[in-house]
């Protein structure tokens, strides 16, 4: 395995339609930007995590917690380009695109994610599924569906059922996608200067686009969900699983 250098960069920006401010929003004593920092640094794999931001409260927020940020332009319109600008500055072979709305990710997941591109330098860029064990999942269009390859490499991605199946008495496994991404830093500055595909455009899910320009995206199985905050009640949600684990 080569020794390459791996750093991870949470994309924050200030504005939200419905939690404006969300990662300085507070859980626990501390804003949620800083346990998704502090998670996320247990992973094995990093040299170095930094946070991109377009808003100097969330900069000033992560160096008053020890962390590293850099500002990034408020054009941006996707989390991907704000991590392209910030990988400009950095020195790395491989970056982690970390979901900064995550304040319970598993840094066991960063692991999952990463080795296959530590072992394999032909891989440009890999991500995440989770088995479906629940009807309600499998039928719910916010929860995006992967189906891959015998190799696990990605065929689609859907917010619709796939695959469908016809022969009801067929038993088939659905799996969740978890919009974790893993890239080798040469592929990530090229896949923000694709434009934006036609099935992309549909589905409104931008790693269509590697697809549609026929890349291949690695997708390795893990057995952890990371818990979103979306909205408030999202948000009362992890304060009160944050309280459980700190209360043992």
């Amino acid at each position: 395995m080569e020794n390459k250098k791996v750093v991870g960069i949470i994309p924050a920006r200030y504005g939200s339609t419905r939690l404006p401010g969300k990662p300085l929003l507070d859980i626990c004593g501390e804003p949620m930007i800083q346990h998704v920092y502090k998670r996320a640094a247990k992973a094995e794999v990093f040299d170095r995590i930094i946070v991109a931001t377009d808003d100097k409260r969330i900069k000033k927020a992560v160096e008053e917690f020890g962390g590293k940020a850099v500002m990034t332009s408020v054009e941006h319109t996707t989390g991907t380009d704000r991590l392209a600008e910030a990988a400009k500055k950095i020195e790395a072979d491989i970056i982690v695109n970390i979901q900064g709305d995550e304040p319970l990710i598993n840094p066991a997941m960063i692991d999952e994610l990463v080795h296959p591109l530590l072992s394999d330098s032909t891989l440009v860029m890999s991500t995440l599924k989770k088995e479906i064990k629940s009807e309600t999942e499998v039928e719910n269009p916010d929860l995006v569906k992967v189906v891959t390859d015998k190799d696990d490499y990605a065929l689609y991605f859907s917010r619709s059922l796939i695959p469908y199946s016809r022969n009801k008495k067929t038993k088939n496994k659905f799996y969740k996608h978890i919009g974790l991404y893993a890239y080798q830093k040469s592929f990530l500055f090229e896949f923000a200067r694709l434009e934006s595909t036609p099935l992309e455009q549909v589905e409104s899910l931008e790693q269509l686009r590697a697809l549609e320009n026929g890349y291949r995206i690695k997708v390795v199985e893990t057995e952890y969900t990371p818990v979103g905050v979306d909205t408030k009640n999202d948000l009362e949600k992890v304060r009160k699983l944050m309280e459980e684990i700190e209360n043992g």
